[in-house]
Parts: C-alpha cells; structure tokens; sequence
C-alpha cells in the first residue's frame, strides 16, 4: 500500500527535514531497530520520520541512484522488519512500502511518533543484551541520557493536540473527495489506490484516524485538513482579515475565511495578492532598466501567514487576525512561540530554529502541500523578501508572558503612492481636471501645467475621451503591452497590426513623441534589435487611467 506521500521528494529531502530521513544502503537490523524507535520516541515532535533501506548517503545526502535491494530481499526483509518491531516496547509497528526508483527496488519504513512514550528497544539482537531509550539528535539514533533523558519522560504519554483522537466526531466528518485531493495534488501513489480502498483503511493509511475497527475515530489533524467545516470542532478555527480604508480606525471591511487548513490560507493569500498586493514601476531617463517593487512583497505575507497556520494552538478558541493598514499589515495569532524562544529572540534573531514543534501533524501536511518549509526557513524567507523589495524590515513581538506572536510587516515607503484597491495610484489623481492633450501630457510629465483643481472621479474618463479623439483608441493597449520591453514587429503582432510604416506613424509615433514610450536605442533607427517600452511618463498616466 502506498504511503500518503509523493516519494521521489521524500528522497530528496523537499518535504522532511534531513534529520527525519535515515538512508542505509543494505539491511541492517541493529540500525534499524533503534532508528525504529527514536523515530517513535519523536522527542522534538518533528511527527517521527522514514528509513530508506537501498539508498546510500553521503553527509546525510542520498546517493542517486539509488544502490538498490534484490527483488527476493523484499518479502524477507519486510517479516524481518515485523520481527524486531516486535521488540519495541511498548509494541510499534511501522508502515513498510516497497518502491521501484530508477529501476532498483527499495524499502521505505515510515515510522510515524508513537503515541505511547517512552519506547525502548535492545542494544544488540544477541542473546544476553540490555535495553535503552532511542532518540534523534541531528540525523542520529542515539542512547537517550542526562538531559535527553529528561525530556523524554517528560513526554511520556502526550500526544501533541493535533495528533490526538477527537472523540467528538465520526468518521463521516471527514470528506472523501477532499481526501483525494489533496493525495492528487501531492501526487501521490495512494491517490490511484484510494479509489478502490474503503474509506477507513484510506483514512488508517493516512493516519487521520485511530482506534478499533468498531469504533474508529478521527484525530484533530484529519479533521483540520479533511472536514469541509472544521470550526464545528474547533472553535473559530478561521483566519479573520480586516482591510482599513485610512488609518482611523473606523472605515474598515471584514472578511472570514474559513474551511480546511490549507484552503483557508490559499484563500486570504489569494484575496491579499488580488486585493491588497500591487507593483510600482519607476523608470529612469539614464537607463534602460526599471525599479521594480511592491508595498507588500507576497513571500514575506505568505511565509509570515503560513507560519502563523502552522505554530498557531488549535485548542485555543482565537483565530488568526490579519489586519490591513494603508501603511502595514499585521498578522496576530495565539499563543506565543514555544521556549526555549521569548521576546529578545523572536525579536533580534534572522534564523529561529524550534527544538520543539507544536503542531508535527499540521506542518507535514503543510509542507506536503508546499506552503510552508519547516526547516527554519520562514524567518530568513521574510527578512530576505523584505530587503530585496527595499521595505523597512519586519517585526516580531511577543510578551512575557508569551501569549500571543504579531507579525508586522511595514508598507514600502513611497509616499508619493496610495493603495487603492489594490493598485498602486498617484495621490493626486483626481485633483486635476483635463481639458485638451496639454493638460493630459503636463500630468504624465509630473506637472500641474494647464490642469485646474477641483476634479471628480470621472477624470479617469476625461482622461480616455482625450486620447481617444486625440492621439488614437489604442493608447492603454500598447502603453500596457510595452510595459515589458518588445520590438515593434512583436508589438503590432500582439496588437493584430501589420508592421508598415502606415501604423508606426498612426500608433507608435504619437506616443514616442508625447514621451510616454521610450527607443531602447535612440540614436538608431534601422537597428534590428531595437526595441520600445513604456516610460515613467506613460506608467503615470496608466495609474490614472486604472484608477476605478
């Protein structure tokens, strides 16, 4: 039976940490056993991991491709396997699943935590041999001690809340067609199975379910991702998004998001980069290239929600807050960061690696899904997103007391712009009135020159009534398309046009001259590489002109 994971990026390590992966090039039951049971131990709740028997490594790097076992290994390595899980105590059996990967057979064991810890297993398979606790440090298996050995009592017996049984729900609160989808975005070898499985040996599979046959029951993480109405078991489990039209705080809109997990973070990520999320291009006369930026760059708003979803307590009854302001968005979820990370860390350091993860279930599920990392990558990936779009850097606060982690995330400083609708729009839009061509060109040229005060919303139609009568009806098509570089014969392509001088003096000519598109090569007319592209002039004048 397939595992609930597409293999080849198990394999190379782009969905699971490296130190949740164990490559071995042959059988080795000693190793296996006790990998077996640190992975079970999972004593930073990282959600246990997988060892791949057939792949050599290399400084915790797969060999590819991979050595490979023999085909009449398999069936004798796989009862070995149920032999020494055997010897694990308290009894724990992982999940085997032969694959083929570039023609060479291999076994993959995924061994998921335990739900009753602490698991111990022999020091040898000899005779006389005593037994020890097996944890993970760094891509190891060792003899747990001293302060390991602490920790891993403390553990014993709990079960991070979305790994738990949710007594309150029934295996048809959980949709089958949502099931499927996610194992065919995931691309999955399980989807093809799931179609002729029964449903709750699917849901066993995936390990979103638990108990006896007659009384089998979800656990919070299959309920989170897999129920259409997860808020029915979690209280106010959404994401809520305030979008403030000043900064007053009165003129403002709400929105809910709710459903699985991962739809209602696709769907605020969506209504922000739709909505709120726009580009500013600001050209300079002494050179072809632009300056290119955004008042919010969308990988530091996705990395920032995504880690909110992620590390957020779902046994809290808070839901996330995303509020938009003219000059930040702020992203509050609860509780606080777990410790050893207080306030100075979360506050001075660029790179935060958890020793413990709150939610092991909700991160692989999200990871599987590509929205989000989980290697402590998320705070680098903001910083990083942040400087290179020149925007003031992020903050992120927490109290004392640890309740609650805000996010905010400053608004590019270009004063001269506003957001609207999420479009980047000059603030002085609608002061001027327009009564001739003078008046449109003094605007785009950054002038007041023949434009009076005093206008209303209908200057975007003033405007387009201008240039339609007096340059021509295809103004905002061509300064659009030109917004990225293209020669002439691309452009009247494009624009369904033959390339003759008739239409380049009829189309093109009249804005070159107006100074709202640019020669890549001025000087040069027959050269054949040349090429046009829209000044900041004619980027002025299309911010007007989108004004709605």
């Amino acid at each position: 039976m397939a595992l609930p994971i597409n293999i080849h990026d198990l394999i190379h390590g782009q969905t699971v940490e490296w130190e949740r992966l164990e490559f071995k090039q042959g059988w080795n039951p000693e190793d296996v056993i006790h990998s077996i049971c640190a992975f079970a131990n999972d004593i930073h709740n990282w959600g246990g991991g997988y060892i791949i028997i057939g792949v050599d490594e290399q400084k915790g790097q797969p060999v590819l491709p991979p050595h490979g076992l023999q085909a009449n290994q398999l069936d004798a390595i796989q009862g070995k396997i149920i032999q020494l899980a055997n010897q694990v105590q308290p009894a724990y059996f992982p999940i085997v699943q032969p694959y083929v990967i570039d023609d060479k057979h291999i076994l993959v064991l995924w061994c998921p935590a335990g739900d009753n810890r602490p698991y111990s297993a022999p020091d040898s398979l000899g005779k006389s041999t005593s037994r020890n606790y097996y944890v993970r440090i760094g891509s190891r298996s060792l003899v747990a001690k001293g302060d390991h050995l602490r920790q891993l009592n403390e553990l014993a017996a709990r079960i991070p809340f979305d790994d738990r049984v949710n007594n309150q729900a029934a295996m048809n609160d959980l949709d089958l067609g949502t099931i499927r989808s996610f194992l065919q975005e995931i691309k999955s070898d399980l989807f093809d199975e799931s179609a002729r499985m029964p449903f709750p040996d699917l849901c066993k599979t995936m390990h979103i379910v638990r108990g006896p046959t007659e009384d089998c029951r979800p656990v919070n993480v299959g309920l989170l991702f897999f129920s259409k109405q997860p808020e029915k078991f979690f209280r106010r489990c959404w994401i809520e998004l305030v979008w403030h039209q000043d900064g007053s705080g009165r003129n403002f809109k709400e929105y809910y998001f709710k459903g699985p997990l991962h739809q209602q973070l696709r769907d605020t990520l969506s209504f922000l980069k739709t909505n709120i999320i726009g580009e500013r291009v600001v050209k300079h006369p002494d050179r072809a290239e632009a300056d290119r930026f955004v008042n919010f760059p969308f990988d530091a708003v996705e990395e920032a929600l995504s880690n909110a979803v992620y590390h957020k307590s779902y046994e809290l009854g808070s839901p996330i807050e995303v509020q938009v302001w003219p000059d930040k968005i702020e992203i509050l979820s609860f509780p606080g960061p777990v410790p050893p990370v207080n306030a100075e860390i979360l506050k001075t350091q660029r790179r935060i690696v958890a020793r413990e993860y709150r939610n092991r279930r909700i991160g692989d599920f999200l990871k599987e899904l590509k929205l989000t990392e989980g290697r402590g990558t998320g705070f680098p990936t903001i910083y990083d997103a942040m400087e290179r779009n020149g925007s003031p850097a992020p903050l992120f606060e927490t109290n004392e007391q640890s309740t609650h982690v805000l996010v905010t995330l400053p608004v590019h400083p270009f004063n001269e712009l506003v957001v609207q609708s999420g479009k980047q729009v000059a603030s002085q839009a609608n002061m001027f009135s327009f009564k001739d061509i003078e008046d449109v060109m003094a605007y785009a040229n950054g002038t007041t020159n023949g434009a009076t005060n005093g206008a209303t919303n209908g200057a975007t139609n003033e405007v387009m009534a201008i240039l339609n009568e007096q340059i021509h009806e295809r103004v905002v098509e061509m300064l659009t398309l030109l917004i990225n570089k293209m020669k002439r014969a691309d452009l009247f392509a494009r624009m369904n046009l033959t390339n003759q001088t008739y239409n380049r003096e009829k189309y093109l000519d009249p804005l070159l001259e107006a100074g709202w598109v640019i020669k890549e090569f001025p000087e040069d007319r027959t050269n054949p590489n040349q090429r046009y592209q829209t000044t900041e002039a004619g980027m002025r004048l299309l911010n007007l002109l989108n004004q709605q």
